[in-house]
């Protein structure tokens, strides 16, 4: 299915949320994918072509990455997409909680509650063809690590108002930004660029309801209650980007998993490109009162504003 990318980024004022879901459920009728007929999972693996772009790459640019040989390089990179997918089949599973938990009890027959209930059926999508993406590419289901674990099923459990959506924003637009270079990009695998694509175009959707109900639920907050909102999105930020690229993945090249996770996360080449891709939002969180006092701090520290 050939489909018109929706734009990445949407006004910082709320819209009429019945208005907006009414208009979101529209564009999901026109343009969604099956991923399980919509990408040809039978097609072979090009030996010579990348998981993701290398620039992308968490080694891009180090003396670990001009040590790799083209090969090496090619594999890295191919589970590097794994690990980051695998990354956000956690988050994912984190936000349909979220998301459940909201509408909870809300009268089905609105607009935003069918909306919520939309956006489930594609994140379940999403989370089955990123897992049969690591299985096709013959890559390990790479997960964050059992600690992450636990502080993801407190936050699932606690989360909720705006800190709840902005944090569904942080995993989502950095990956908008990431799949949107991968999926033009003729260097990568055809697989890669099939997935990103219907990921991009799913994704938009999600984006401008999260930012939405933030946008018209951050000014309810009172002192305190927007001082812990910022904590936790700042929190989720760090976590998420920290845990993109797990490092059981520098094993399938024969690196140190330390040594190459502490490469990675020196490594400046990496940590602007993950500055770039959140820019919108931490431009966008700082509008609406989600991003300042203390919690700027937490965004430096965490790399990303």
């Amino acid at each position: 299915m050939t489909a018109t990318l929706p734009a990445a980024r949407t006004p910082t004022r709320s819209a009429d949320r019945q208005e907006l879901s009414t208009r979101l459920l529209g564009s999901a009728a026109r343009t969604s994918f099956d991923p399980a007929v919509d990408i040809d999972w039978s097609a072979p693996i090009p030996e010579d072509l990348y998981g993701l772009s290398p620039e992308w790459s968490s080694l891009y640019g180090t003396p670990l990455w001009d040590g790799l040989s083209e090969r090496q390089r090619v594999t890295l990179t191919i589970h590097e997409y794994c690990s980051i997918s695998g990354v956000g089949i956690w988050f994912e599973c984190l936000l349909m909680q979220l998301v459940l938990k909201d509408v909870y009890g809300d009268d089905p027959a609105q607009p935003h509650v069918q909306w919520a209930l939309t956006e489930i059926a594609d994140e379940c999508r999403h989370s089955v063809m990123f897992a049969r993406t690591a299985q096709t590419f013959g890559a390990p289901s790479y997960q964050p690590p059992p600690s992450i674990l636990k502080l993801g099923k407190a936050f699932a459990a606690r989360g909720s108002g705006p800190a709840a959506y902005a944090a569904i924003l942080v995993a989502e637009e950095i990956l908008d930004i990431f799949q949107r270079d991968l999926m033009r990009d003729e260097r990568v695998q055809p697989l890669t660029r099939a997935t990103s694509r219907i990921h991009v175009v799913e994704e938009a959707r999600h984006m401008r309801f999260a930012r939405d109900e933030v946008a018209r639920r951050t000014p309810r907050l009172g002192r305190w209650a927007l001082r812990r909102h910022r904590t936790e999105v700042a929190a989720v930020a760090a976590i998420v980007a920290d845990n993109l690229v797990q490092p059981q993945v520098y094993a399938s090249v024969g690196l140190d998993p330390q040594q190459a996770k502490a490469a990675a996360r020196a490594n400046e080449a990496y940590r602007a490109k993950l500055r770039d891709a959140s820019s919108g939002l931490v431009a966008f969180l700082r509008e609406v009162g989600l991003i300042g006092g203390s919690s700027e701090l937490l965004w430096k520290r965490a790399g990303l504003a």
